[in-house]
C-alpha cells in the first residue's frame, strides 16, 4: 500500500511537474513572441526613419543637380548667343563689302564700256591710217624697184642669200672654235690615258706564218723521213694532218698547214723522231700521239698562266683551254695570245684611269679574240664566234656583247666596248706590229686620196705616214678658212664610212695664200 502510495504520489507529482514545465514553456513563448514583435517594430521604426533620411538626401542631390544643370545650359546659352551675335556682325561686314564691290563693278562696266567704244573709234581710225601706210609703201616699193632695177622678191633672196652665207661663215667660225677647244681637251686626255697605257706595259712579238721549218743534221735524213716507197712521210702527214714539203732545200724540212697547233704537234713529232732516229710508222703514231697530249697539257698551262698574269679568275676551263690555243694562232704575224694578253692589260690601265671596273676590263680584252681559237673550224666572223663561246661558258652579258662589238659587228653601246676597240686597235697599230700585204696596203692609200678628191676646191690630196696622216691641199681663193674646217670634218666623216682600215687616220686641210712680185 505504501508503495502503491508512493507510485500515486509519483505519478502525481510528475504529471504535476509536466504540467508546470507546460505552463511555464507557454509563458516563455509568449515572452519571447512580445519580445519578438517590441523587436521587430523598433526594426521597422528605424527602418522607417533611414528611409526618410535617404529620401531627403535624395531631393537634395537632385535640387543641386538641377541647379548646376541650369548653370550650365544658361552659360552655354550665352555663348551661343555671343557666337551668333558675332557672326550676325561678319554677315553684315561681308554684305557690306559685297555692295562695295557691286557698285564698284557696275562702275567698272561703265567704264569699259565708254572705253570700248573709244578704243572702236581708235580702231578704225588706225584701220584708215593703216590703209594709207599701206598705199605709202607700195608706192615706195615700187620707186625703190624702179631705181634698183630689181623686184622685192628678188631683193628678198639676195637679201636672205646674203644672210644665209653670213650665217654658214658665223657659224662656221663657232664650230672651229669648239671643236678646237673640245679637241684640245680629249686630245689631252686621251694621249695621257694611251700614253700612260704604253707605258705601264710594253709587249714583244712571235712571227708565225702559215709553214714551218724543221732542220735536219744532214741530208741523208730526208731519205729515212720519206722512207720506203713512202711509208714514213705518208704515215706521219696522216697522222698529223700536216704537208711534208721536201725539197731541194738543204738541211730543212718544210710543214704547210693552216691549222698552227698540228703544225706544232708535227715540227715536235718529227724533231724527236729525228733525235731518236727510230723512224717507222709505228713509231711515228707512237711520237705522234705522245706530242699531241703534251701539246694539249701546254696549251692548257699556257691559258692558266695568261690568266694568272692577267688577275683574272672564275674563268671556265673550256676558255682557258681556248685562250692557250691562241699561243700557236698568228694575225697579220702577230701572236694572237700575246696580242690578247696586251689588250688585256691597256683595256685595264685605261678603265682604271677612267674609274670603271678594272677587272671586267682586263676579261673582256684577254677573251676578245677567243673566236679565232676555232675559227678554221666554225664558220663566221671570230668576233661573233667569240661572243658565242663566252656566252655558252657563261660569260656576263657585258663581256658577250663587248666581243661581238669589238670590230663592229654590232653596234657599241657601252664604255666598255668602246675601250675594248681602242686597246684591240692600239695593240695592232703599232709600229712593227704586224705585216700587210703590199697589194692592201696601196690599195688602202690610194682609197684615201680618191675620198679626199671627191671633195669639190680640192687641189691636191697626200697619204703619208704609212697611210695614218692624210694631207690635204685646198684652193685658196674657192675655200676659205672657216670652209676649210668644214671640208676636214666632212672628208673625216667620209673616211670613217667608206673605208676599213686598223688604227686612226688624221686628216689636215692645207689653205695657202700666196703673194708674188717681182722687182725690176
Amino acid at each position: 500500500m505504501l508503495v502503491a502510495k508512493l507510485v500515486i504520489v509519483a505519478l502525481a507529482g510528475i504529471i504535476a511537474g509536466v504540467v508546470i514545465g507546460i505552463i511555464v514553456r507557454k509563458k516563455m513563448a509568449e515572452s519571447k513572441l512580445d519580445s519578438a514583435e517590441d523587436y521587430s517594430r523598433k526594426i521597422i521604426l528605424e527602418a522607417s526613419k533611414q528611409a526618410e533620411t535617404i529620401r531627403k538626401e535624395a531631393q537634395l542631390q537632385a535640387k543641386d543637380k538641377l541647379y548646376q544643370m541650369k548653370l550650365d545650359f544658361e552659360e552655354e546659352t550665352r555663348s551661343r548667343r555671343k557666337e551668333l551675335q558675332g557672326q550676325e556682325r561678319r554677315l553684315f561686314q561681308k554684305e557690306e563689302a559685297l555692295d562695295r564691290k557691286t557698285e564698284q563693278i557696275e562702275q567698272r562696266e561703265s567704264l569699259i564700256a565708254k572705253k570700248e567704244g573709244t578704243l572702236a573709234n581708235q580702231e578704225s581710225d588706225l584701220k584708215k591710217k593703216e590703209g594709207e601706210l599701206n598705199g605709202l609703201i607700195e608706192i615706195e616699193k615700187r620707186k625703190l624697184e624702179r631705181i634698183a632695177g630689181i623686184s622685192a622678191t628678188e631683193a628678198k633672196e639676195m637679201l636672205i642669200s646674203s644672210m644665209e652665207a653670213e650665217a654658214r661663215h658665223e657659224a662656221s667660225k663657232l664650230i672651229k672654235k669648239i671643236e678646237a677647244d673640245t679637241r684640245e681637251i680629249s686630245n689631252r686626255k686621251a694621249q695621257e690615258i694611251l700614253t700612260l697605257a704604253i707605258k705601264r706595259y710594253a709587249g714583244d712579238y712571235v712571227a708565225e706564218e702559215s709553214v714551218s721549218v724543221v732542220n735536219l743534221p744532214n741530208d741523208e735524213m730526208k731519205g729515212r723521213i720519206i722512207g720506203r716507197e713512202g711509208r714514213n712521210i705518208r704515215a706521219l702527214e696522216a697522222a698529223t694532218g700536216i704537208d711534208l714539203i721536201i725539197d731541194d732545200t738543204p738541211e730543212a724540212v718544210v710543214l704547210s698547214g693552216f691549222n698552227p697547233i698540228r703544225r706544232e704537234v708535227a715540227k715536235v713529232a718529227l724533231e724527236r723522231l729525228i733525235e731518236d732516229g727510230r723512224i717507222h710508222p709505228a713509231r711515228i703514231e707512237e711520237i705522234v700521239e705522245r706530242v699531241g697530249r703534251e701539246i694539249e697539257t701546254n696549251i692548257k698551262e699556257a691559258g692558266e698562266q695568261a690568266t694568272f698574269d692577267i688577275g683574272v679568275h672564275g674563268i671556265h676551263p673550256e676558255l682557258i683551254k681556248l685562250i692557250g690555243r691562241l699561243k700557236y694562232r698568228s694575225s697579220y704575224a702577230q701572236n694572237v695570245l700575246k696580242h690578247s694578253i696586251e689588250v688585256s692589260f691597256l683595256c685595264g690601265i685605261m678603265a682604271a684611269e677612267l674609274r670603271l671596273d678594272e677587272k671586267q676590263a682586263k676579261r673582256i680584252g684577254l677573251l676578245h679574240d677567243i673566236g679565232k681559237a676555232v675559227d678554221h673550224e666554225v664558220e663566221g666572223a671570230h668576233a661573233r664566234i667569240g661572243a658565242d663561246l663566252a656566252k655558252k661558258y657563261g660569260e656576263s652579258d657585258p663581256v658577250v656583247h663587248a666581243i661581238a662589238a669589238h670590230h663592229e659587228d654590232i653596234q657599241a653601246t657601252s664604255v666598255m666596248d668602246v675601250l675594248l676597240q681602242a686597246a684591240d686597235t692600239l695593240s695592232g697599230a703599232r709600229p712593227g706590229a704586224r705585216r700587210e700585204m703590199l697589194e692592201s696596203y696601196v690599195k688602202r692609200l690610194e682609197d684615201m686620196e680618191k675620198v679626199a678628191m671627191s671633195f669639190k676646191g680640192i687641189n691636191k690630196s697626200y697619204a703619208i705616214q704609212a697611210g695614218r696622216e692624210l694631207r690635204i691641199i685646198v684652193e685658196s681663193d674657192r675655200i676659205d678658212d672657216f670652209e676649210s674646217a668644214m671640208i676636214c670634218k666632212e672628208i673625216a666623216k667620209k673616211i670613217e664610212k667608206d673605208l676599213t682600215y686598223p688604227g686612226q687616220i688624221k686628216v689636215i686641210v692645207i689653205r695657202e695664200t700666196r703673194a708674188i712680185e717681182y722687182a725690176k
